[in-house]
């Protein structure tokens, strides 16, 4: 079974001041890469505007692309309308819910979607108190059972999980600590220990590290674009 080689970024923040300029940087992304995963935070405030930009820089690439939003993808309260552009550019949107591409005959199963906070093992939120608080740790819980189905039900002989939230701690290394329960919760890395997967690409950690850990042994990168300082990172699994 051959390799297959995965390019990844996250926190692109385009608008139209810079339309043009990352379609760019992805001359010959095909030598490089079999598929291209966008890690969320591709618009700046969540507009129509911004995300035309977005469905224009990665519209009509040579390998297929799939994306998840991020928390500035839903600012302007217009998820969906950009995830239909994004989609309406050829581009596979994930929903907590999972797609499978066929890359020279190696099915590669993609799952995830953006996630959310909470914070990590015992330094968490915790479902209790105040209904706010609650429902702040049941949306994140939530969003993990969605991934556990969608794992669960994933027939793939490489499976990748893309998200916007980290779900872990070793790829914050360089954010304030006070922020972390901002930056991703435990949860999602649980559930996907247990499900399995090769590899976790995330981005939102603009301060934070590159590579991480699972508890269980799976590989995790941060591909947010100032972690990066490149147009993407590559993975081989």
């Amino acid at each position: 079974m051959r390799e297959v080689r995965i390019a990844a970024v996250g926190d692109v923040h385009l608008d139209e001041s810079l339309r043009g300029r990352y379609r760019e940087r992805l001359d010959g992304v095909e030598e490089h890469a079999d598929v291209l995963l966008l890690a969320g935070d591709l618009t700046r405030h969540g507009t129509l505007e911004e995300g035309r930009v977005v469905a224009d820089e990665f519209r009509g690439l040579p390998i297929p692309v799939v994306a998840v939003l991020g928390n500035h993808d839903h600012h302007s309260d217009l998820p969906a309308e950009i995830a239909a552009l994004l989609s309406g550019a050829g581009i596979t949107v994930l929903h907590d819910d999972a797609t499978v591409l066929d890359i020279d005959g190696v099915r590669l199963g993609v799952a995830g979607g953006k996630g959310f906070g909470g914070g990590y093992a015992g330094k968490c939120a915790s479902d209790f108190g105040e209904p706010e608080i609650k429902a702040f740790v049941g949306h994140t819980k939530r969003i993990a059972d969605r991934w556990r189905v969608a794992l669960k039900e994933l027939q793939a002989d490489r499976r990748v999980v893309l998200s916007h939230y980290s779900p872990v701690k070793d790829t914050l290394h360089g954010e304030p600590l006070e922020i972390y329960p901002f930056l991703g919760s435990y949860l999602l890395a649980e559930v996907v220990d247990a499900e399995g997967a090769d590899l976790i690409v995330h981005g939102h950690a603009h301060a934070g590290t590159e590579k991480g850990v699972t508890p269980g042994g799976i590989r995790v990168r941060n591909v947010a674009l100032p972690v990066l300082g490149r147009a993407y990172g590559v993975y081989c699994l």
